[in-house]
């Protein structure tokens, strides 16, 4: 499964984890992702979509 929202097109991000001596080591972020049935295109499809998008509305949940 790739880790990218179908809507927005959001992936993981990469960046440091930081100790409290200052060390650092690779880490990396993933999106939420949620797998939801929406309508796409006059279908329903059964996609993965971050929790922004659904919040915000972007998608139309199918019934």
């Amino acid at each position: 499964m790739a880790k990218v929202c179908k809507i927005c097109g959001k992936g993981s991000q990469y960046g440091h984890k930081v100790s409290h001596a200052n060390n650092k080591t690779k880490r990396r972020w993933e999106p939420n992702l949620q797998r939801i049935r929406i309508l796409l295109n006059g279908s329903v499809k059964r996609v993965y979509v971050c929790s922004t998008c659904i919040k915000s509305g972007k998608i139309q949940k199918a019934v």
